[in-house]
């Protein structure tokens, strides 16, 4: 039993077998190990409802009840951060599935394994009621999403939804990972079962392959070049959470004396504090780490989200001088829909490869060359030096920044997960030194994402010590609020902190670069992009689903002691919500577009 298992729960029937279609569905999940959906209910899958409900008792899985399809799907794609397995959504009809949408393109961009359900119909016209089924019918659903899905299906009989179920917990979670669709026709959900009609396999026998080890040649030809290398750095990308993992990136790092560069697109997948970790991890390679590569020999790239782009500020010094090892199997998805393949980087060594199975190759390669003697000497990366904090009376105003110092002064013994962090994050304030320290970002950089991204990796982190934060921009947490009410009903215990400048301000740093570069007047950058006059009361928000709030807070003395009340009350198993005023502004360099070409621009 769960530590929700104790919602919702229902009056018990007399558990006959499976009767409907639509309770080879529910089965189904059941038999593949799903331990959650998430989900906003519609007609279209009734049938389903029922069997989940009434058939599986709302237990393995258990329903997670959403305000909105995008929340289910981002509560899954959460989930999946820390667990490292597929959860279940599912979406009504077409237009759930639409409202969907882009909670389905953050999954596919992060690589986060999700399966998604939904319905459609009934297929068969007849059995249509008129008007509400005939709009809620679409031919093809998997249209909408199949170019960024890994796999779409609509079965058309019991014995269909078997293999499909079966093929989408491969596809899911085997490298690359990725979002799947399954579409249940209503019609069909709410057909009777034949006796004998459908048989469901040991599913043992349906398992996921081991994920791809690098060739030995190129295993060889690595460790050759890094063998003969003075400066080798490592760029640690899309890799595993798993604590052994992590350490096999050290031991590996430490053995070749590499320096490594990390960002904040993905997950920890190296401590930041460490003395071979180059700056702070960000959104971009920092001038620090640009440096680095410039005197490296070898670099040697572990799926790296955009390498290309990464690379770019180098062009104008003829790029970096070393050899590129570049290792992932990332191509296997790629596509001309999306661009999310980014640009074409250079690659001396293609490796096509697991990552942290390349790692691990490496390290027993370059062990028995090396005799298992390190090359480090203890030396230190160079840093990125963060500003001087200042010393603030109570009454000041709050700046980004501020919110660093302060949750980490509020910390104590409690281990914290960020879940998220806005633009311009104080990376260098703090550090991370466990694979669940940092979860990255959302895949694709949209908005609204944030809350039930959260509330999805505090449902994982439920039985754990952890305590799930996220610090969120206003605008991203608007167009989400209403995840909290899931974290209200069930009690998952997150910590959700606003970073309320009261504007969409990346987009007035764009208004100023427009204009800027028009010579026209900076000063009307806020039009269209403020969030103010009148002031929107948050706490009050998150009160109203029954989650505990403060706010808005905006004086900087009082920072540490409503963290503290926070983290308390998360520890205690329920969430809480800070919204926090700050004045516009990042902490870090942002990249901005300035007549067609990336520049770094500083905000203050």
């Amino acid at each position: 039993m769960n530590k929700i298992s104790k919602f919702d729960r229902p009056i018990l029937g007399d558990n006959k077998p499976m009767e409907w279609v639509s309770d080879v569905s529910a089965e189904m999940l059941r038999k593949l190990g799903v331990k959650y959906v998430s989900l906003n209910p519609g007609a279209s899958y009734r049938g389903f409802h029922d069997s989940l409900v009434n058939y599986l008792g709302n237990e393995e899985p258990q329903m997670l009840l959403c305000l909105h399809e995008d929340h289910a799907v981002s509560i899954a794609h959460g989930y999946s951060k820390v667990a490292d397995e597929m959860m279940g959504a599912i979406l009504h009809s077409n237009v759930g599935l639409m409202h969907g949408l882009m909670g389905i393109f953050n999954a596919w961009c992060d690589r986060a394994p999700i399966l998604v359900m939904g319905a459609t119909g009934p297929v068969d016209a007849p059995l249509r009621r008129p008007w509400i089924d005939w709009i809620h019918t679409a031919k093809d659903q998997g249209a909408l999403l199949r170019n960024y899905v890994k796999y779409d299906d609509e079965p058309r009989s019991a014995e269909a939804i078997v293999e499909t179920m079966l093929r989408a917990n491969i596809l899911a979670q085997q490298s690359p990972k990725g979002p799947v669709y399954v579409c249940f026709d209503a019609g069909l959900q709410e057909t009777p079962l034949k006796e004998g009609e459908v048989t469901i396999p040991d599913v043992e026998r349906f398992q996921l392959a081991d994920p791809p080890p690098a060739s030995d040649d190129a295993v060889a030809a690595t460790a050759d070049l890094i063998a003969n290398s003075e400066n080798v750095v490592f760029l640690f990308g899309r890799m595993s959470p798993t604590i052994e993992d992590w350490q096999q990136r050290i031991n590996l790092a430490e053995l070749v004396g590499a320096g490594v560069i990390t960002d904040l697109k993905n997950r920890a997948s190296f401590p930041s504090s460490h003395a071979l970790h180059v700056g702070a991890p960000s959104n971009w390679i920092s001038p620090v780490g640009q440096e680095e590569l410039m005197k490296a020999d070898a670099v040697v790239v572990f799926d790296w989200i955009d390498l290309a782009g990464a690379l770019k500020p180098l062009a104008p010094r003829g790029g970096i001088p070393g050899r590129v090892v570049n290792c992932s199997v990332d191509s296997y998805v790629h596509n001309g829909w999306s661009a999310d393949h980014f640009g074409l980087a250079p690659a001396d060594i293609p490796v096509l490869a697991d990552p942290d199975v390349f790692a691990g190759q490496l390290l027993n390669l370059l062990n028995e060359k090396m005799g298992g003697k390190s090359r480090w000497n203890g030396a230190s990366k160079a840093k990125d030096k963060p500003p001087e904090r200042e010393n603030k009376s109570e009454n000041a105003a709050i700046a980004p920044r501020d919110i660093a110092y302060a949750l980490k002064d509020a910390q104590g013994d409690h281990k914290i997960t960020l879940t998220r962090v806005p633009l311009g994050w104080a990376a260098d304030a703090w550090e991370v030194d466990h694979p669940l320290d940092y979860l990255g970002n959302d895949g694709g950089a949209g908005l609204g994402n944030g809350a039930g991204s959260a509330i999805g990796a505090g449902l994982a982190l439920i039985d754990s010590e952890r305590i799930p934060v996220a610090i969120l921009g206003d605008g991203d947490f608007m167009q989400g609020g209403s995840a909290l009410w899931t974290a209200a009903h069930y009690q998952i215990p997150v910590l959700i902190i606003i970073s309320n400048n009261r504007s969409n301000f990346n987009d007035e740093v764009h208004q100023e670069a427009m204009a800027t570069q028009r010579n026209r007047p900076v000063e009307n950058r806020w039009i269209g992009q403020r969030i103010d006059d009148p002031a929107l009361d948050l706490a009050g928000y998150a009160r109203s689903q029954g989650v505990e709030a403060l706010g808005p807070i905006e004086k900087a003395g009082d920072l540490v002691g409503a963290f503290r009340t926070g983290l308390e009350t998360v520890a205690g198993g329920k969430p809480y919500f800070i919204d926090v005023r700050v004045q516009p502004g990042y902490s870090a360099p942002m990249v901005t577009r300035a007549s067609g070409e990336a520049s770094t621009g500083q905000a203050s």
